[in-house]
């Protein structure tokens, strides 16, 4: 087995990649190391034949302040998860695998033409386009309720939740948890609920961060989080970039709560009846909460709220958690008059 240990090592990757067959001997194809993400180490490679990879190597501990640890093997779910995409969603919002490698924990998918923009960047820039804020519910929408009726093998396929675990119920949940008594109820019940769910796919990370706009359309990134489990999380883990920006850019504040609360409209019409939606709305509160809290609180905080605004959100947030808003419309009508 040809091992390579670190793909942001130019001279290594192209060694491993010559000597795998995935590039010819004399081919020098050119390397460009892409920063931004904390679980993985990720290379855009251009090849002189016009194709474009993008590599990716899981880390076993993540690039952040405090200790943060996962299982590397992580990287075979990503590839797992985007092979199922192609089925589930428009190809236009999706990229082909092109290899795994378990062993060196290493994948590489087809990169997304250039042009593109990453989503969080322009929200930040303040560029708020309602049909991205549409695509995005949309997009959530379908992989739920496809994965719903390819349920008895996607339920298999994504039973594991280890990585879930590790990545959002540990770091995010139960570390908030242990940091705030005044929250150690509520998060210790919904963690509870949520591992007891098994309604459909779970992307995990269904972020901004993890979107590129290309001609218009959104084109879905980062998967290894995927499990089969609550779908709630994903609309609190969603709605919490929103309303964290209304929170950070207080001249668009009504707007990004606008967004929040098209985002679940929109949500809410894409995915019709399922069998999960008794108490469903009522989760998706919850989840939100806690999200909005570990992102101040948590293991991976938001990088963009400065001390004052994020001391603005944990009070905001453990004061909505003593009466829990009844609907998403009311929890951002409210979170949005107490910043």
């Amino acid at each position: 087995m040809v091992r390579c240990q670190d793909i942001e090592n130019e001279a290594a990757l192209l060694t491993y990649l010559r000597q795998t067959g995935r590039i010819g001997e004399e081919e020098a194809p050119g390397l460009q190391i892409l920063t931004g993400g904390v679980s993985n180490r990720t290379v855009l490679l251009q090849r002189s034949n016009g194709q474009a990879w993008v590599l990716k190597q899981a880390l076993p501990k993540l690039r952040v302040e405090v200790d943060w640890f996962s299982d590397p093997a992580r990287i075979a779910r990503e590839a797992l998860a985007l092979q199922w995409l192609q089925k589930w969603l428009p190809k236009e919002h999706t990229v082909p695998l092109v290899f795994l490698d378990r062993q060196n924990h290493i994948l590489a998918m087809q990169a997304v033409p250039r042009p593109n923009w990453n989503w969080k960047t322009l929200l930040l820039d303040g560029e708020l386009d309602h049909d991205h804020v549409h695509q995005f519910a949309r997009l959530l929408a379908t992989l739920h309720r496809r994965a719903l009726q390819d349920r008895t093998d996607a339920a298999k396929d994504f039973a594991d939740r280890s990585f879930f675990q590790s990545l959002r119920l540990e770091p995010y949940y139960a570390y908030t948890k242990e940091r705030e008594t005044g929250a150690q109820a509520f998060l210790g019940g919904l963690i509870s609920e949520t591992l007891l769910r098994e309604d459909t796919v779970v992307h995990g990370d269904y972020s901004p961060k993890n979107i590129l706009l290309q001609a218009g359309n959104l084109i879905l990134l980062d998967h290894e989080v995927m499990h089969w489990g609550d779908p709630a999380f994903d609309i609190g883990f969603s709605l919490t970039h929103l309303l964290s920006k209304a929170n950070h850019l207080a001249d668009r504040r009504r707007d990004f709560a606008r967004a929040a609360q098209n985002f679940w409209i929109t949500y809410g019409f894409h995915l019709g009846q399922v069998p999960w939606l008794e108490g469903f709305e009522a989760r998706c509160v919850k989840h939100t909460l806690a999200c909005l809290l570990a992102r101040v609180r948590g293991r991976s905080p938001l990088e963009y709220l400065n001390a004052r605004e994020a001391g603005r959100q944990r009070e905001t947030v453990l004061e909505l958690m003593q009466g829990c808003p009844g609907s998403i419309e009311e929890l951002v009508r409210q979170f949005t008059e107490y910043l």
